[in-house]
């Protein structure tokens, strides 16, 4: 069995489901456990989920699913990684106010003894340099947003999120395993964070 899985807009899961039909004839759709599911006559299977963690309890039909992909009015997104940010506050699936920052932080060093701990120390101090200043940034510009979509790196992420002022958020599906921060890979996030999560096995 070969199992994959795929992001698909809102506009293109009525397509993809009609193909699923055409390549494994006999297919039914269900609901099962707040996802859209399909199997094929072959035995090959979809479990497409809403995005935002959203369950879906409508109709067995790839019209009516599509219609549930909603973003939130007011939502946000925070991706860290050791040497960047980016943070957005958002509605529907317009970025109204971001941030796209940098931070060097050093790479590591083959050098040994005292050496090796005075660049494990700089490498230290430069990562929560980044990370407070995210937090700074991520304080401003999500005040009064609940729903906030992560991603980077999940330790970096971690420690932005342990900033008091962050208690408020709340983490929402999906996780996101972006490159380092840029102002494309927030716009392609944007893009993902408001897509079907699409989980195909073919027989």
């Amino acid at each position: 069995m070969d199992s994959q899985t795929l992001l698909l807009p809102a506009a293109r899961v009525d397509r993809w489901i009609a193909n699923f039909g055409a390549r494994h004839v006999g297919h039914t759709l269900s609901v099962t456990h707040g996802a859209l599911t399909g199997m094929g006559g072959d035995g090959s299977t979809f479990e497409a989920h809403l995005p935002f963690g959203a369950a879906y309890d409508g109709p067995p039909e790839p019209a009516a699913f599509a219609a549930a992909m909603t973003a939130p009015d007011v939502w946000g997104m925070l991706l860290v990684r050791k040497g960047g940010f980016a943070i957005a506050r958002l509605t529907g699936e317009h970025i109204v106010e971001s941030k796209v920052g940098q931070r060097h932080v050093q790479g590591r060093t083959k050098a040994g003894g005292q050496s090796q701990q005075r660049f494990a120390r700089r490498r230290g101090n430069q990562a929560r340099q980044a990370y407070e200043a995210a937090a700074e940034h991520a304080a401003r510009i999500l005040g009064g947003v609940r729903s906030v979509v992560t991603g980077g790196d999940h330790a970096a992420v971690d420690e932005v999120l342990a900033d008091r002022r962050l208690a408020s958020l709340t983490v929402v599906e999906p996780w996101l395993p972006v490159p380092d921060p840029r102002r494309s890979v927030l716009e392609g996030a944007v893009r993902d964070a408001c897509s079907v999560r699409m989980t195909v096995v073919n027989n």
